[in-house]
C-alpha cells in the first residue's frame, strides 16, 4: 500500500487511468495538488470522484502574482469536493526561475502559511534556492502543526533545519538521479516517521523512466530508491511512509 503524497492528477490527461494504474501498481492513497485556483478546483474534482485521492489548494510560486485572494471561493463549505482538501498549497518561494516577483512570492507565501494555520489544514511547502527566506517567513508566521517540504532537494544541514521545525521531508524521483548525492544524505538522515515519498508527477520521472511523463504508479520506484539509501527493505519504507502521510495530513490510516 503505497501513498503518493504529492502529484498532480489534472495535468496528466488521465483521469481515471492514472489513478487506476496507479492502484494497479499498488499505490492506493494519493494527494493531488493545486498550484492555482484552476488546477487545485481540478485536483478537488478529482478527489471527490476517488476513494483513496485527496487534494491540496494552492497557489503556486510561479502563479503568486495571481493573489491568494483566487483560492477563497474553493475553501468555502459547500464547494465541490470541500470535504476531501487536507493541505494549503503547494505554496513557498522560488528564486531559480522568478515568474512571479520575490516580494510578491514571499507575500503569497505568508498569506497561505496563516491560512494553513487558521483552517488547520497540512502546509506543502515548494522551495527552490530560497531555504533562508523560506524559513524565515515560516518562523515569523508561524510553522503550522503539520508541513511537509515537498519535493525535498536539500542536503543535510537543511533537512536539520526543516525537521527541527517538527515538518516532514517527502522525496521525489530525484532521489534517484545520479548527481542527487545530497538528497540521498538527507533522506539518509530522515526518521522514517518523517519521511514521506511522492512522484509529482507528471514531473521528474525516476530512473529508469527519466525524461518521461511521470505518474503515481511510479511511486514504489521512489520508495525502493529511498530503501537502498536507507539500508532497508522496501515493504518497510512502503510501510512507514504510509503511516507518516496519513499523519502529516491528518488521514485516518
Amino acid at each position: 500500500m503505497w501513498f503518493d503524497s504529492h502529484c498532480h492528477i489534472p495535468y496528466e490527461g488521465l483521469g481515471e487511468q492514472g489513478v487506476h494504474e496507479a492502484r494497479l501498481a499498488g499505490v492506493t492513497r494519493m494527494v493531488s495538488v493545486g498550484t492555482d485556483a484552476a488546477q487545485s478546483g481540478l485536483a478537488m474534482g478529482v478527489a471527490a470522484s476517488h476513494e483513496g485521492v485527496w487534494a491540496s489548494v494552492g497557489l503556486h510560486p510561479h502563479d503568486a502574482f495571481q493573489g491568494v485572494g483566487t483560492l477563497q471561493p474553493l475553501l468555502a463549505p459547500g464547494a465541490p469536493g470541500h470535504d476531501k482538501v487536507v493541505a494549503i498549497g503547494e505554496c513557498g518561494l522560488d528564486y531559480h526561475y522568478d515568474l512571479s516577483e520575490r516580494p510578491v512570492q514571499r507575500e503569497a507565501f505568508a498569506s497561505q502559511v496563516a491560512l494553513a494555520n487558521e483552517l488547520g489544514l497540512a502546509l506543502v511547502v515548494h522551495t527552490r534556492e530560497a531555504w533562508a527566506d523560506t524559513f524565515a517567513i515560516l518562523a515569523s508566521t508561524g510553522v503550522p502543526e503539520r508541513t511537509v517540504f515537498h519535493c525535498f532537494t536539500g542536503g543535510r544541514d537543511e533537512a536539520r533545519s526543516a525537521l527541527d521545525l517538527g515538518a516532514w521531508l517527502s522525496f521525489s524521483g530525484i532521489v534517484t538521479f545520479k548527481n542527487a548525492g545530497d538528497v540521498r544524505d538527507a533522506a539518509a538522515l530522515c526518521p522514517l516517521e518523517r519521511l514521506l515519498v511522492e512522484t509529482d508527477s507528471p514531473y521528474l520521472a525516476p530512473v529508469p523512466h527519466r525524461g518521461k511523463p511521470n505518474s503515481p504508479a511510479l511511486v514504489p520506484l521512489v520508495g525502493a530508491a529511498v530503501a537502498r539509501v536507507k539500508g532497508l527493505a522496501e515493504r518497510d519504507v512502503e510501510a512507514s511512509s504510509w503511516v507518516a502521510a496519513c499523519a502529516a495530513f491528518g488521514i485516518e490510516p
